[in-house]
């Protein structure tokens, strides 16, 4: 099977003096990229990096962490993207889980982890970036030692490419194996039906490379077309502005809080914005009404997105053509996550696994080479969500009559907030843990910026306090910042089921009632 690292190598040979990456004042060409890519493949092949290796990564959002990304692809090893975002103590254990031999990683990460009780993985060779002070071996040292000549190493269809780790339900994220396959099903799904891109295009890296604009990369790069790169962390609108005007950018990928701050910030109407053709957005559900608003002060550019870490970029789509309500139908629509993508087959089904009529709630399952081979190391985990070929998302929902999706819960309880999924075991687990709280109850609430929010309901202990700043602080400790309660709720007793199962919807409509 042909490595995508070829597309790459194809760039550099057919058009390499073309640009390739930009950030801020600085380019490089498809033909300069490469020899980077090449130069740190061949470092990671002097150190024992090999075919079936695992090579983790945790990255700004810069343009080195595009070339972490296609090094060890170049060699036939899987990529093992770590979030920024996660907290150090989650990143170490996605490290030691994966058994990854090496991990690239800019400085301030490499500073969190090292400050933590827990050494890291004795058997794991860090390379730093930036590394200055720090003692760790540098990046830009260690890429120069290598050679660029090297070659795009043969791959099996079903060799493992990209280890994901999802959020766990039990308080442990779970890796998803996408094997190559998976990776050019994806691209071939969304080079056809989701977000056709030409080689003139310039795409816009504004999230972490570890998510959707990480996997955004391999279409980009099969088609030749540009890769811009912010010079600031974070997400700011009129940053955001000032990048598409100066790279003429054309395409972008965001959560809906990304365009929500769009439509909260004026500045647009100061910068040539005509560039932009293409913001593909997904992670989350947004209102309708926001969407229309977005459409209205955009003009028709946006393209919704349905997909899983164990099913990328692109389940379903709802396309620019669709983003309309100039009747009943089409403005439903709206509220739709649009029709199943080319290479993918979905379904709504019942307990039973059985395909319900048109209309009717039930479990959202997919099929196809763009599913996972399974979970890393989990076998259980993986019987229970591949059954029969079909991968069960967890998600309920309806198709109606014309095949479109309508997402309308979550079957695991997942919390969406800002497009990022926090499952409330893994925040009840850490509150547990505190000695005041005797029970803990964790849900979502609609939040106007970020889709939902975080909230725990407690029962304190008998004769215990423990103030709300105080229950946060402690989840903060351990978890992300955007994974810790924003309130927490004191509650006399949580509803419970006559088996003594805690009643999560109850307690969340009691909450929003409230």
């Amino acid at each position: 099977m042909l490595n995508p690292a070829y597309f790459l190598t194809r760039n550099a040979r057919h058009f390499g003096g073309k640009s390739a990456v930009f950030h801020g004042d600085r380019s490089w060409t498809y033909r300069e990229l490469n020899d980077r890519v090449g130069r740190l493949a061949s470092a990671l092949k002097s150190i024992g990096v090999t075919r079936n290796d695992r090579v983790a990564i945790i990255t700004d959002t810069e343009p080195r962490g595009m070339e972490c990304m296609y090094a060890p692809l170049r060699l036939g090893a899987a990529i093992v993207p770590i979030g920024p975002r996660l907290h150090p103590a989650e990143q170490r254990y996605i490290l030691e889980n994966s058994e990854a031999s090496v991990l690239l990683c800019s400085r301030r990460f490499y500073a969190a982890l090292t400050d933590l009780p827990e050494r890291l993985p004795a058997d794991v060779r860090v390379i730093v970036m930036d590394a200055g002070e720090s003692g760790a071996e540098d990046y830009e040292h260690f890429l120069a030692s290598g050679d660029p000549s090297i070659e795009d190493a043969e791959i099996d269809a079903d060799d493992l490419a990209w280890l994901f780790y999802t959020s766990g339900t039990t308080g442990r994220p779970k890796g998803a194996m996408l094997a190559f396959r998976n990776l050019m099903t994806m691209v071939t799904t969304q080079l056809i039906e989701n977000n056709h891109v030409l080689p003139d295009d310039r795409f816009a890296y504004m999230t972490a490379l570890s998510h959707g604009s990480g996997l955004a990369t391999f279409r980009q790069m099969a088609r030749g077309a540009g890769h811009v790169f912010p010079t600031g962390q974070g997400f700011e609108p009129e940053r955001f502005y000032q990048l598409v005007e100066r790279h003429r950018v054309t395409i972008a990928i965001m959560v809906p809080t990304m365009i929500e701050g769009l439509l909260a910030d004026g500045s647009h109407r100061k910068y040539d914005l005509s560039s932009l053709r293409s913001v593909v957005y997904g992670a989350s559900p947004m209102y309708v009404e926001r969407i229309k608003a977005a459409v209205e002060t955009f003009g028709p550019i946006f393209v919704q997105t349905y997909a899983l870490g164990e099913a990328p970029r692109g389940c379903t789509c709802l396309p620019k053509a669709e983003h309309v309500w100039s009747d009943p139908k089409s403005a439903k629509r709206l509220a739709s996550a649009g029709r199943e993508s080319f290479h993918v087959q979905v379904r709504v089904v019942d307990d039973a696994g059985k395909q319900i009529p048109a209309g009717q709630e039930g479990e959202v399952v997919i099929r196809g080479d763009l599913v996972m081979k399974g979970y890393w190391k989990n076998e259980q985990a993986t019987a229970e969500a591949i059954r029969n070929g079909w991968l069960h998302t967890g998600d309920v929902g309806y198709i109606d009559e014309d095949g479109y999706l309508f997402l309308t819960d979550r079957k695991k309880d997942v919390i969406i907030t800002g497009g990022s999924n926090v499952y409330p075991r893994e925040v009840e687990d850490v509150l547990y843990q505190h000695t005041a709280v005797h029970e803990a109850c964790v849900f979502g609430a609609p939040d106007p910026k970020w889709g939902e929010r975080v909230v725990a309901a407690i029962v304190l202990r008998p004769g215990s306090h423990a103030t709300e700043e105080e229950l946060i602080g402690w989840c903060r400790q351990s978890l992300a910042s955007y994974k810790k309660p924003s309130q927490v709720w004191v509650v006399d007793q949580l509803p419970k089921s006559g088996i003594g199962k805690v009643l999560r919807r109850e307690i969340k409509q009691q909450f929003l009632v409230g």
